[in-house]
């Protein structure tokens, strides 16, 4: 009636683990993980996760962080890719490239970096299509309108 045996879904969803880096601890090299990270020392190198990042008041990360989620307090320098929301507390220090889906900045957060919003989808990947007869064009669009004025203009020359 009860079975002993559990299947466990192993690399369908991230995980649940907490990863902890403390403080005093420091890092040099790659790291992945399907769990979720708090970092409160020092990492010199990439991470990777699918999941939440956490980077405590005195940690650092220097390198390349790809993540699903970030709250930043800390110092962070090098390539930040989050694909869901980036969340910059009022101690956190940002310097590099920063890519990411929605952010979230407290006041005193000091951010010294190019930033890009992405929603998921290829940019301009609509920009590039031909406009077709059947396409249905809305009277008060202010794009169609500018080029039929152009269009006009240039048959009155």
């Amino acid at each position: 009636m009860f079975s002993d045996k559990k299947e466990k879904n192993v690399a369908s969803e991230p995980g649940s683990a907490q990863n902890r880096i403390n403080e005093g601890t420091k890092l040099k090299g790659d790291i992945s993980s399907t769990g979720f990270f708090r970092i409160d020392g020092v990492v010199e190198g990439n991470v990777k996760t699918p999941s939440k990042v956490v980077l405590g008041k005195s940690g650092v990360i220097i390198g390349t962080l790809s993540c699903e989620n970030a709250d930043i307090e800390g110092r962070f320098e090098g390539n930040l890719q989050v694909s869901g929301t980036l969340s910059l507390r009022s101690t956190a220090i940002i310097e590099g490239d920063v890519i990411v889906g929605k952010l979230a900045v407290e006041p005193g957060a000091t951010m010294n970096a190019s930033c890009v919003m992405q929603d998921g989808k290829p940019k301009n990947a609509t920009a590039n299509l031909p406009i077709s007869e059947n396409s249905k064009v809305h009277p008060f669009d202010r794009q169609q309108r500018i080029k039929k004025a152009a269009v006009e203009t240039d048959l009155d020359d």
